[in-house]
């Protein structure tokens, strides 16, 4: 399973947000370091395509694709250095696949801290460089004395010190021009500017009809490098701990549609190359994740090890092309199922039928 560690300055709205994706209920306070722990949770990826293929099928159980969110305690100023939580928050966010900024645009004089969601980027953005810098310039000297007596490790000391350029300039690795094969050489040394980043900013209440001019100067500052959001999290928050109807009519209630948390879910999923096929049935429908470029017998392991060991083809139908037909054997019957072999490559919203034999 994925995982997305959410970063950001005491009071941004982080453990609101966790509760808003899981439904959880991480203690939310206005005062800094109330996350002392990670809270780790896990939040379904909503995908209506599931939700209409399970009433085509009347499937006894629908099972949704996943991802993780951990909850860190607040960054602050000086965290490289030891400040606040200091290398206890670092630590907790070096193994997770990819960064969500949480940046705070809401005005309340009772929550301490800047209102700025830049300034909120900016500390979070340099604090993150500072500590990957230190990494850096420990590995290095380590690296081109072991290189010395192995020379396969020029690549990994070249890598080491194209870091280091944009890094001791103050510049995070995803800002940076190293290369492709340079940024994967690093992935073992689980720097933090060298992973995927979304943000995530959090307004109040009553600055929803200004999102968009609120959330644009955050867009215009990541550019291409990251997918960025605005939303109430505490609205979204509220909203998760209700059921079905209720969940939905709050929201609509506050003209906020579905909410933001599906979408920002969906974006996150696709962030990191992830993609969904689908299989349905009168048992079980089921969203499975897989990687981009995968082929049909590796999408087939996903669901057990035999299938892709004992592949022959897989009856493919792209979902929407199976709803309108109503069934799999409605859609047989006029020619709309395909029959795939090892070389296919799945694609997203493809349902697959798989025929093996072990």
């Amino acid at each position: 399973m994925e995982k997305f560690g959410f970063v950001g300055l005491p009071n941004a709205g982080k453990s609101s947000l966790y509760n808003a994706l899981t439904g959880g209920s991480a203690l939310a306070a206005p005062y800094a370091f109330a996350t002392t722990d990670p809270n780790i949770g896990v939040a379904k990826v909503f995908d209506k395509r599931l939700d209409a293929l399970a009433e085509m099928s009347s499937s006894k159980k629908t099972v949704n694709a996943s991802v993780q969110f951990t909850d860190i305690g607040g960054l602050v100023e000086g965290a490289s250095k030891g400040e606040g939580l200091g290398n206890k928050f670092l630590g907790g966010i070096r193994e997770v696949d990819a960064i969500v900024y949480v940046l705070r645009a809401f005005t309340d004089d009772d929550v301490p801290g800047p209102q700025d969601p830049l300034e909120h980027l900016a500390i979070v953005e340099l604090e993150l460089t500072y500590a990957d810098l230190e990494t850096v310039e420990k590995q290095v000297d380590k690296r081109r004395k072991a290189a010395k007596g192995d020379p396969s490790l020029r690549a990994e000391v070249e890598a080491l010190e194209a870091a280091l350029v944009p890094l001791e300039a103050g510049t995070p690795l995803y800002r940076s021009d190293i290369s492709a094969d340079a940024a994967e050489t690093l992935k073992p040394y689980f720097l933090l500017t060298n992973k995927p980043v979304l943000a995530i900013v959090n307004i109040g209440e009553d600055q929803l009809d200004d999102i968009d001019s609120i959330v644009a100067p955050v867009q215009q500052e990541l550019g291409d490098i990251a997918p960025v959001f605005g939303a109430c999290i505490q609205l979204e928050a509220e909203a998760a701990q209700l059921e079905g109807d209720d969940r939905a009519e709050l929201l609509e209630g506050l003209g906020l549609g579905e909410g933001a948390m599906p979408r920002f879910i969906q974006t996150a999923y696709h962030t990191l190359g992830l993609r969904t096929y689908l299989t349905t049935g009168e048992q079980e429908s089921r969203a499975w994740t897989y990687r981009v470029g995968s082929t049909a017998p590796e999408c087939a392991g996903i669901i057990h090890s035999d299938l892709e060991r004992g592949f022959i083809c897989a009856d493919t139908i792209h979902w929407d092309e199976l709803l309108e037909c109503g069934s799999w054997a409605a859609a047989r019957d006029v020619g709309k199922v395909r029959q795939e072999g090892k070389d296919y490559i799945v694609e997203d919203g493809d349902v697959l039928d798989v025929r093996f034999n072990v």
